[in-house]
């Protein structure tokens, strides 16, 4: 229980995260999602919410929708957090939840349970006083934010546009800058057929589906462009079967980054447009933009001064940035006023020394906390 001085106790906090973060959450295993999920609701039994769970599909785990009792007929907040990470089941033993000085280290601590728990605890801290916010506030907490949201990203959508305002508590960046813009995001698959033969004695018959390959990573190396923002990244190959054997097939996996809608019509053209360069190799891609960009809106630039106000007003400066990583926000940022980034601060994200700062709790958290008492 908080401290009966301070609402927003650090220890009290640091205590909440280390229970969500102790229970591994990796997106491929849904029982154990499902595990904190349970967890969560849990956590909001005695408030005055409704609380919808959404089953997992597809290998995913529940999606959680916390909805407070007042507000709900008209646009209010949406909160979006998830409780997925990327580090595999196991991995907490490697990196097990631990303090030293202002860090606290953890599986997913910072990307994202930390920030997660902290607006879970600014509604908390809401819910004890006797004002209701002016608008009222639907908490999601989704299972697979970390492979592009594929089973949330209608849910996602829906409710955001049935939102006045979205607020991401994905972690802060550089220091504790929150997030305004991000970039779009595009996967696609390159799937190439050659011809195959012996390499040996009539290589003349084959049309190396490798060597075609090798043509097209070379295009879409060409297509970085760094001073306009636009990132193109060849990930994943295989190809071939044996070193004597002309290859008859070759695959690629392909990341787009871009800052734009402008530049996400070009440049998903483009590399859907490839072909081949060889006769008798055919070259098929596929995909798509799966987050659209999120760029800062008249909105989002309104809701970011709103929230840069109240930071002064607790003693901090928070400061905006734009980031080529991909969150939910890009879902809702087209349409809705949108901030990202107000989870905690930190740094390793992803990483074997992935860590929060436990001096950014309380700050963060009464940041939440203001931000839904005065938006209306």
């Amino acid at each position: 229980m908080p401290s009966s001085k301070n609402p927003f106790d650090t220890a009290a906090m640091l205590e909440g995260i280390r229970r969500w973060v102790e229970i591994e959450t990796p997106t491929d295993t849904p029982d154990q999602v499902n595990k904190l999920t349970s967890l969560v609701a849990d956590h909001h039994r005695d408030l005055p919410v409704t609380l919808e769970r959404v089953s997992g599909v597809d290998g995913c785990g529940d999606h959680l929708v916390v909805r407070s009792t007042w507000g709900q007929d008209k646009p209010g907040i949406l909160v979006l957090s998830h409780l997925d990470t990327v580090h595999p089941m196991g991995f907490i033993e490697r990196l097990p939840f631990r303090i030293d000085g202002d860090s606290a280290f953890g599986p997913g601590i910072y990307d994202m349970k930390g920030g997660a728990y902290i607006a879970h605890h600014a509604f908390r801290r809401l819910c004890e006083t006797a004002e209701r916010s002016p608008l009222g506030i639907t908490h999601m907490f989704t299972s697979d934010e970390e492979i592009g949201s594929p089973t949330s990203r209608k849910l996602i959508e829906a409710e955001g546009r049935k939102a006045k305002y979205v607020l991401v508590t994905e972690p802060a960046r550089d220091g504790g800058k929150i997030v305004t813009g991000r970039k779009g995001v595009g996967r696609f698959e390159v799937f190439i057929k050659g011809v195959p033969a012996h390499a040996g004695t009539r290589p003349e018959d084959g049309r190396s589906a490798i060597r075609e390959l090798a043509n097209v990573i070379h295009a879409l190396e060409a297509m970085n462009d760094l001073k306009r923002g636009v990132s193109v990244n060849v990930g994943v190959v295989r190809g071939g079967t044996r070193p004597n054997v002309t290859p008859e097939d070759a695959y690629a996996e392909v990341d787009l980054r871009v800052p734009s809608f402008a530049d996400s019509d070009e440049f998903v053209g483009r590399i859907l447009g490839l072909t081949s360069k060889t006769e008798g190799v055919t070259v098929k891609v596929t995909g798509e933009l799966n987050r659209p960009p999120y760029e800062k809106s008249n909105s989002g630039a309104s809701l970011y001064e709103h929230a840069k106000g109240l930071a002064a007003e607790l003693g901090f400066d928070l400061i905006d940035t734009h980031t080529g990583g991909g969150s939910d926000g890009n879902f809702t940022a087209a349409h809705t006023g949108t901030l990202d980034g107000l989870g905690v601060d930190g740094k390793g994200a992803h990483t074997h020394t992935e860590q929060l700062y436990i001096s950014s709790l309380e700050p963060r958290a009464r940041l939440l906390y203001r931000l839904y008492q005065t938006l209306r």
